[in-house]
C-alpha cells in the first residue's frame, strides 16, 4: 500500500527528529572527553596566537557529531519551519536534562564489591577505582550542564530565526546561504554562551574569548565543508516526497514560519 503524503511527512519528521535527538544526546554524553584536533589529522599543534594566548584545537568529543545536529536542524527548518525546530529543540533539551538527572542518580548508587574487584585493573595491570572512573567520566559540573543546555536552546532559536529571515529574502533559491549562514550565526553565539556560563570566574575573560574564537574557527570550517551534505539531504528528501510535493511543503513551512517572525 502506497503511503500518503501526510504519512510520508510524519515519517520524515520522525526520522529527522530521531537523528537530531540521538546525536544531540550522545554529543552531550561524550562531551566530557577533550581530544586534539591536530593530532587526529596527524598535524602538529596549531599554536595560534589569539588575544595573547597560544591556542590549539583541543575540542570536546561532542564536536565530532554536533555537525549532524546542525544539518538535521536545517532540514527540519526547511520542511517543517520554525514550529518544527522549536518542538524538537525543546523536547531534546528536556530529554538531555532527564538523562543527566538519571546519571547523577546512578552515581549515588553504592557499587557492588564484586564489580569493583572484577574491574580493578587496567590493561597494564595498574590498579584503579572503577566507581571513581564511572563518576569521573559521566559526572559533569552543574554549570557546564546549564551552560550547554542554555547555549543549545539559544543557538537553535537564533538558527531558525536567521534561516527563515534569509528564506524570506532569497525564496527557495540559495539554499547554501540560509543553511550555512544560519549555522555560522547561531554557532558564534553558542561558542561563547556555553563558555561564559560554565567557566566565568574559572578562566579570565581574555582566555574565555580565546577559547571561544578557537572553537568557532573549527565550527566555521565544518559548516562550510558540510554544505554539500545539506544538498544531499535535500536531494534524498525530494526523492522521497516527490519534487513537487517537497517544494510545496517547503513553501508552506516558510509561510507558516514568517507569521512567527
Amino acid at each position: 500500500m502506497t503511503a500518503s503524503l501526510d504519512q510520508k511527512k510524519q515519517r520524515l519528521f520522525l526520522v529527522l527528529a530521531g537523528i537530531f535527538l540521538t546525536n544531540a544526546l550522545v554529543a552531550e554524553m561524550i562531551g566530557v572527553k577533550i581530544f586534539s584536533g591536530e593530532q587526529t589529522l596527524g598535524w602538529q599543534p596549531a599554536h595560534l596566537p589569539i588575544l595573547g594566548f597560544s591556542m590549539d584545537f583541543n575540542l570536546t568529543a561532542g564536536a565530532i557529531i554536533w555537525p549532524v545536529v546542525f544539518i538535521t536542524s536545517d532540514l527540519i527548518n526547511e520542511y517543517f519551519g520554525k514550529p518544527g525546530v522549536k518542538r524538537i529543540s525543546y523536547l531534546t533539551a528536556g530529554l538531555i536534562a532527564y538523562a543527566f538527572v538519571v546519571i547523577f542518580l546512578t552515581m549515588e548508587l553504592p557499587p557492588a564489591q564484586w564489580w569493583l574487584d572484577a574491574n580493578n585493573r587496567d590493561g597494564e595491570g595498574n590498579f584503579f577505582d572503577m566507581n571513581f572512573a564511572f563518576n569521573k567520566i559521566f559526572g559533569q559540573g552543574q554549570r557546564i550542564i546549564i551552560g550547554s543546555l542554555s547555549a543549545f536552546l539559544l543557538g537553535q532559536l537564533i538558527d531558525v530565526f536567521v534561516f527563515q529571515r534569509l528564506r524570506k529574502i532569497t525564496g527557495p533559491r540559495m539554499l547554501w546561504l540560509r543553511a550555512t549562514g544560519s549555522t555560522l550565526v547561531s554557532q558564534f553565539i553558542d561558542s561563547f554562551v556555553v563558555l561564559f556560563i560554565a567557566f566565568a570566574g574559572t578562566f579570565s575573560w581574555p582566555q574565555l574569548m580565546a577559547i571561544g574564537v578557537t572553537n568557532y574557527i573549527y565550527k566555521f570550517a565544518v559548516a562550510i565543508l558540510l554544505t554539500p551534505v545539506i544538498y544531499l539531504g535535500h536531494y534524498l528528501i525530494d526523492r522521497y516526497l516527490g519534487k513537487a510535493n517537497a517544494e510545496k511543503i517547503s513553501e508552506d513551512a516558510a509561510r507558516q514560519s514568517q507569521s512567527f517572525l
